[in-house]
């Protein structure tokens, strides 16, 4: 199971952006996210799954990138 609405509705919840606007595979930048923004998204995002993104991520730009890697961390937590 994808994380992307998990990650669409914290999106909405910190930022007001409605995810209906937000293209999952553009640049949230975009978006309005500027590189400091991003940071404490990646805090906010792994404090709230329990995880902790790996440093070889951290150039991470678009939401489905962030929802493969949330996911591929819940997954290795879990096997």
């Amino acid at each position: 199971m994808s994380s992307l609405k998990e990650l669409q509705d914290l999106i909405q919840e910190k930022y007001g952006i409605d995810p209906a606007t937000l293209d999952p595979n553009a640049s949230m930048r975009t978006a309005g996210i500027d590189s400091l923004a991003l940071v404490e998204f990646l805090f906010e995002v792994e404090d709230r799954f329990g995880i902790s993104v790996p440093d070889q991520y951290s150039n991470i730009d678009t939401l489905a990138e962030l929802a493969n890697v949330v996911d591929t961390v819940r997954a290795s937590q879990t096997a």
